[in-house]
């Protein structure tokens, strides 16, 4: 299940892909506040996204936030892969962090791994299928005329 953690960094990702100008920076309090997610743990978010060279920061009072590439070159799956690891279900079947499962006699007569490995295949063609920018898009034709994802909902009548 992806964690909370992934989510919010999904979706300070696709804040930043509709916010990506060749110059421009977004500052994590904006981040924040337009996604709903608590500021400390969102900076925390944004330091291992830099280090994954997801994102890219500058201090200082024109600093801030953006993407390390064009929004249309990141997939949902490097903004996971870079904050909840291999997409896999078990580690036998990850691609980038193979293991033997602790409990498994071998992974070569594992009855399992060839359902597990399609379920990865699957995921993966999923999310690495959808680019920031794809996101961006949809989102923005799901909720035209709110710039930010995060308002809070009129009450039903």
């Amino acid at each position: 299940m992806l964690t909370s953690k992934g989510k919010y960094a999904l979706r300070a990702a696709v804040y930043l892909a509709r916010h990506h100008v060749e110059e421009g920076w977004s500052l994590a309090v904006d981040i924040a506040a337009a996604e709903d997610i608590p500021k400390k743990f969102l900076e925390a978010i944004l330091v291992e996204l830099r280090d994954e060279n997801i994102v890219v920061s500058r201090r200082g009072r024109n600093g801030g936030y953006r993407l390390a590439l064009p929004p249309d070159r990141i997939g949902a799956g490097d903004v996971i892969r870079a904050i909840d690891g291999p997409l896999a279900l078990t580690p036998c079947t990850s691609r980038t962090q193979y293991g033997p499962c602790h409990d498994c006699v071998s992974p070569t007569i594992c009855a399992l791994r060839p359902v597990l490995q399609k379920a990865r295949d699957a995921i993966a063609d999923v999310l690495d299928g959808h680019s920031l920018a794809t996101m961006a898009q949809t989102e923005a034709a799901l909720v035209p005329v709110m710039p930010d994802r995060r308002r809070k909902a009129a009450p039903a009548a």
